[in-house]
């Protein structure tokens, strides 16, 4: 028996000690992505992940992080490959299913019509499988209840559908489900109910993504007070991201007071954030500082900020409404 168990120890040391240096290198090579990524250098990533791909192919968590780089790069297809991948690997993974849902609900919204209603169906139906495998998902959770409110019937859409899901949602996290409830009217335009339940939203969300998403849509209406609601819970909940800053200069803008503060902290924001879909883009930064610059009466400086908004986000109707009112110097 002790021979037996020798040659069985000797078998099994034989198979393992190789692969402990591969994962090693997985490992390694999957912080190393992770760097870039959080770097905003998503090129990089995407190169890093490639090649750790090909060495370590059932690897689902270079396959996803793979998905998110080529997400953030707007390479869409790619980041639904990335994630099949991944859920090849291990289809029962919640958020593998909510990263292909996000992928193919952003090729659907680039697609001709009849490939945008197959792909919103198979993207409703990944956060669907999401929101089982993982009830506590609450970001896909939150996806899954946008699609209804926002997608029609036909494309299985149904504010009907989306009630029973927020007071699921509710009962578990009562910050996510006021913030759902506020996103649903959101999408239906009944702003006074979006507004209530966003504030109620605010006193009880932990999430610093919901916190300051109701932070753009309290830019969009030029609410003040909200964005320094905002401001606050945001602080409370995460301190150290960068995103107040932003909000904050809003605020101050929209109010007309501290001028100075609001340029520091809309500069120091541009600096420092992530270029990620998730914080306000650089082309936003811009277009406040052109807002900034229009209320200390300087015209030329305005046009200037706008200017660089638009050549970075050339589809901005607001700051091209605004070049036209300033007219050329």
């Amino acid at each position: 028996m002790a021979s037996n168990a020798k040659f069985l120890l000797a078998i099994f040391f034989t198979i393992a000690l190789p692969c402990a240096p591969v994962r090693a290198a997985a490992d390694a090579d999957l912080s190393s992505a992770q760097r870039a990524y959080e770097a905003s250098d998503y090129n990089k990533a995407v190169q890093i992940l490639q090649d750790a791909a090909a060495k370590n192919p059932r690897d689902g968590e270079i396959h996803l992080l793979l998905a998110k780089s080529h997400f953030e790069l707007s390479q869409y297809d790619a980041a639904s490959s990335s994630a099949e991948k991944a859920l090849a690997i291990a289809p029962d993974n919640s958020v593998y299913h909510e990263w292909l849902g996000r992928s193919l609900g952003e090729r659907a919204a680039r697609a001709s019509w009849l490939s945008a209603l197959s792909l919103a169906r198979k993207a409703q139906q990944e956060f669907e499988t999401a929101v089982k495998l993982d009830p506590r998902n609450f970001s896909a959770y939150q996806a899954l209840i946008e699609y209804d409110c926002a997608a029609p019937g036909i494309a299985g859409g149904g504010e009907d559908k989306a009630q029973p899901k927020i007071a699921e949602l509710a009962a578990m996290d009562v910050g996510e489900g006021h913030y759902a409830a506020g996103n649903c009217r959101r999408q239906k335009k009944d702003y006074a109910a979006a507004d209530s339940e966003f504030d109620k939203a605010l006193a009880t969300a932990k999430s610093p993504n919901l916190i300051y998403d109701i932070g753009d849509y309290a830019a969009k209406r030029g609410q003040a007070g909200r964005l320094l609601a905002v401001v606050e819970a945001g602080l409370e909940h995460a301190p150290r991201d960068v995103r107040e800053k932003f909000y904050r200069a809003a605020a101050l803008i929209l109010k007309r007071e501290k001028p100075e503060e609001a340029d520091r902290l809309l500069r120091e924001y541009v600096k420092t954030a992530p270029v990620r879909t998730s914080y306000p883009h650089p082309a936003a930064v811009h277009e406040w500082l052109g807002k900034l610059a229009e209320t200390r009466n300087d015209a030329d400086a305005a046009r200037r900020e706008y200017e660089t908004s638009l050549q970075l986000d050339p589809k901005n109707k607001s700051v091209k409404e605004a070049l036209k009112r300033l007219g050329k110097s």
